[in-house]
């Protein structure tokens, strides 16, 4: 989820606690197999953004069936997040769920105290709670961060806190997402959320176990971006492919880094698609940043990923300062000082936000096997309101995560494919206006 913008990659400090119930359920042992590709909405994430977060062959046709490389496109909806509305539930249920490539466990509203339609389990034929006694709720599962206890219904319960303290909690279930009469994934464990901060449910993406990716079997998938508008009283959509990208041949791949388990922790998550940043160039000049500052150390600090849960880009401090010192260098004369936005970022400007990128250029990150990301000048910095507008990078310090985050807002008008069976992670740029 990302917030710190809204949700998604997160140190979140994840509790279980369990109660045993029981229902009984029909499994459906097929994974996707087809290419999905759904239209989401890019909605605003500010909770999730910088901290790390949280079960399939051919049925007869009469059932809807699994397939297992699923190839199917939706569509989204975009402000400060990816929010994407997925069928759950027998009959479907359409429940609202940030895309969060940052998050393991997926999690849907149960409880009528939000903006969107929440789900209604009792309609649901397909719904069951995990009982106590699950492998899930036990005690020390290395999924989650600490021990899980049953609570006196015996019922399995989890709490999820994000690094800016919003909070989802309820009971841990499993249930089916249905996209036609005819296909589904297998039974898939999430969360049904009995309380939370926010108005839509998380669809985890990440490489944890758990992920939503992982328990459906799919084998890839990405999403474009479109152009937001702060303003606007319409978002722009933008696709979401599950499955074959056709667009996929012009992309450009870098590899998913692994690293030793002795530095999975404290501050590294191994669930994250952690992509080798090389070097940022502002215009034509390539800043003074050493590679090292972009890879975790022993203890984790440094890791670099990307987020499409978290709506800005962070970078720890000895890159930060680097860019901040640049940017002052070129547009100082319109910075707006001791303006801080949302409490993360601090370089603000008075002035039209395209106006103010012409003087800083181009910003582009450097990536391993020559693949870069650029971010044009009109899409540097975020147009915040009043005639000001922000560098849309913030202080991961600031986050309590060291690492190197982009965010969704650096991630417009691009493809970003996650091809998960290859390990590795696909770029494009393109109108994402016109994907959908």
């Amino acid at each position: 989820m990302a917030p710190l913008t809204l949700h998604s990659n997160c140190f979140i400090v994840f509790l279980l606690f369990i109660n045993s119930f029981s229902f009984s359920f029909s499994i459906q042992n097929t994974p996707l197999n087809n290419s999905l590709s759904f239209s989401l909405s890019y909605l605003p994430l500010s909770h999730k953004s910088a901290a790390t977060k949280l079960l399939r062959n051919s049925l007869p046709q009469s059932t809807p069936s699994s397939t297992s490389n699923p190839n199917h496109k939706l569509s989204f909806k975009y402000s400060m997040a990816l929010v994407v509305s997925l069928p759950i539930g027998t009959p479907p249920q359409a429940q609202q769920m940030v895309l969060d490539t940052g998050s393991q466990l997926s999690w849907i509203q149960c409880h009528n105290k939000t903006p969107t339609a929440s789900f209604d389990p009792s309609l649901s034929s397909s719904f069951s709670i995990l009982p106590c006694n699950h492998p899930i709720c036990k005690p020390r599962v290395p999924d989650f961060t600490l021990p899980t206890t049953c609570d006196q219904n015996r019922l399995c319960h989890y709490s999820y806190f994000y690094a800016d303290g919003t909070l989802a909690e309820g009971n841990l279930v499993r249930e089916k997402i249905t996209f036609s009469r005819y296909q589904s994934t297998p039974p898939i464990t999430l969360g049904c959320a009995t309380a939370s901060d926010e108005a839509e449910g998380i669809l985890g993406m990440n490489l944890g176990r758990l992920s939503f990716a992982s328990q459906a079997k799919i084998s890839k998938f990405s999403y474009c971006t479109p152009t937001r508008q702060n303003n606007a009283k319409i978002k722009p959509s933008g696709a979401f492919y599950l499955g074959q990208n056709p667009y996929s041949k012009t992309f450009k791949y870098v590899d998913i880094l692994t690293f030793p388990d002795s530095q999975h922790s404290p501050n590294f998550d191994p669930y994250a698609y952690t992509l080798g940043l090389n070097g940022i160039r502002i215009g034509a000049k390539r800043l003074n940043i050493s590679r090292s500052v972009f890879r975790p150390d022993a203890g984790g600090s440094g890791q670099t990923l990307i987020d499409s849960g978290t709506e800005y880009t962070y970078l720890v401090d000895e890159a930060y300062k680097k860019i901040r010192e640049e940017i002052l260098r070129l547009a100082g004369s319109r910075y707006k000082k001791g303006y801080v936005y949302r409490g993360s970022l601090d370089l603000c400007f008075q002035g039209n936000a395209m106006e103010i990128g012409r003087l800083i250029g181009n910003m582009v990150f450097e990536l391993d096997k020559g693949v870069e990301v650029v971010i044009g000048k009109e899409r540097v910095l975020d147009d915040v309101g009043r005639g000001i507008s922000c560098l849309g990078i913030g202080r991961s310090e600031g986050l309590g995560v060291p690492s190197n985050i982009i965010g969704n807002f650096h991630q417009q008008n691009q493809w970003v494919e996650f091809d998960i069976v290859n390990r590795r992670v696909g770029f494009g740029v393109a109108d994402c206006s016109r994907s959908v």
